[in-house]
C-alpha cells in the first residue's frame, strides 16, 4: 500500500526552530553569555569610570569654569561668578611676568629631563653588565625617588645655604668663595634645576634598566665577534632598541617636570623676584598668594599648562605610530 503525502505523520519543528528561520538554543545561549560578560565588563569599568569623571573630569571642568568666570572671594564662595570669556586668559598673555615665567619652565624642564636622562641612561648602563653588589647599589639609588619631596626640598634648601650649607663648604676647600645659590636672581634657577635633576634621576635609572634588561645578548656577543667596540655596541644596538623606552621616559617626565610646584616653592618661592618663578607657582601665586586672589586668572595659567602638555603628547603618539608604521 502507497503512503500519500497526506497521510503521513505530522513532524512538529525541531527544538530552536521557527517558521521565520533556525534559531537553536545554542545561538541564543551564545547571546546571553555575550550580554553576561559585557555586564560584567561594564561592572569591573565602573569604579574606573567614577574615578575618572570625580578626580579628573570633574576638576578640569571646575578649573575651565574658574579660568572663563571673574571670581572672587566672595563669588568663590556663592558661585555666581559672572562671566567673562577669555578676559583672563588675555589678562595672564599680557602680564609682565608670563615671558620669564613660560622662558623659566621652559628651561627648568629641558634642562632637568635633558641631565635626567643622559644620568639615567649611563647608570643604567652602568648597572647592566652585573657585578656584585649592584643590586644594593640600585637600591641606594633609588632613595631620592621614595623620600617625600618635602624632605628632599628641605634638604637641598639647607646645602645651599649660603651661611651654613654644606656646598659652600665643600667649594671653600678648593678655594671658591660663597655663592648666594637661593638668595641671588643669577642662581635661584639654576639650584631648583640641580635638585629636581637629583630627584628625578632613579625614575629614568629603573625604567631604562628595565628596557635593558630585553635587549637579548646574542646581539652584543655577535658585535664583538665582528670586531664592535663598546661604544659602537651602544650606539647601533643600545640605543636603537632602547628607542621606544625612552620615548616613553622622556614623555612623563616632561609631563611630570611641567607641573613641579612644591620643590620650586620650597626652595625659593619662586623668588628672588621671579627669577625662579615658573607657570607652575605663578598659578598658585595667582590663585593663593595674595591677599586678593585671582582666581580665574591662576586657573588660566593652569590650563595653559595643561595644553602644553597636550600638545606634547599628541607629538609623542604621532611619532609612536610613525615608528610602529
Amino acid at each position: 500500500m502507497t503512503i500519500t503525502r497526506a497521510d503521513r505523520p505530522h513532524r512538529w519543528p525541531r527544538t530552536g526552530t521557527t517558521a521565520t528561520g533556525p534559531v537553536t538554543t545554542g545561538s541564543a545561549q551564545q547571546r546571553r553569555q555575550r550580554r553576561t560578560s559585557r555586564l560584567t565588563a561594564l561592572a569591573f569599568l565602573a569604579p574606573l569610570a567614577l574615578y575618572l569623571a570625580a578626580f579628573y573630569l570633574y576638576p578640569l571642568y571646575r578649573n575651565l569654569d574658574l579660568s572663563l568666570r571673574d571670581y572672587t572671594v566672595r563669588s568663590f564662595v556663592s558661585g555666581d561668578a559672572p562671566f567673562s570669556g577669555l578676559d583672563n586668559f588675555r589678562t595672564v598673555l599680557d602680564d609682565p611676568t608670563f615671558g620669564p615665567a613660560l622662558t623659566h619652565t621652559m628651561v627648568f624642564t629641558l634642562v632637568s629631563i635633558a641631565c635626567q636622562y643622559t644620568a639615567g641612561l649611563a647608570l643604567a648602563v652602568f648597572f647592566n653588565r652585573g657585578f656584585r653588589l649592584s643590586g644594593a647599589l640600585r637600591a641606594l639609588f633609588l632613595i631620592p625617588w621614595l623620600l617625600p619631596l618635602i624632605v628632599s626640598a628641605s634638604t637641598w634648601s639647607w646645602m645651599f645655604n649660603s651661611e651654613s650649607g654644606v656646598t659652600n663648604y665643600a667649594l671653600s676647600l678648593v678655594g671658591v668663595g660663597p655663592v648666594d645659590w637661593l638668595a641671588s636672581p643669577d642662581w635661584s634657577l639654576a639650584s631648583v634645576i640641580i635638585a629636581n635633576i637629583w630627584i628625578g634621576i632613579p625614575f629614568n635609572l629603573v625604567i631604562l634598566y628595565s628596557g635593558l634588561q630585553n635587549i637579548p645578548a646574542e646581539l652584543y656577543e655577535a658585535a664583538a665577534l665582528d670586531g664592535a667596540s663598546g661604544w659602537q655596541q651602544f650606539w647601533r644596538i643600545t640605543f636603537p632598541l632602547l628607542r621606544p623606552v625612552s620615548a616613553i621616559t622622556l614623555l612623563l617626565g616632561l609631563v611630570y617636570t611641567l607641573k613641579v610646584f612644591d620643590l620650586i616653592w620650597i626652595m625659593t618661592k619662586g623668588g628672588p623676584g621671579d627669577s625662579s618663578s615658573t607657570l607652575a607657582t605663578w598659578s598658585y601665586q595667582l590663585g593663593f598668594g595674595t591677599l586678593m586672589p585671582k582666581f580665574g586668572a591662576g586657573a588660566a595659567v593652569g590650563n595653559l599648562l595643561i595644553l602644553i602638555a597636550l600638545v606634547f603628547g599628541l607629538l609623542y603618539i604621532r611619532v609612536q605610530r610613525k615608528q610602529e608604521a
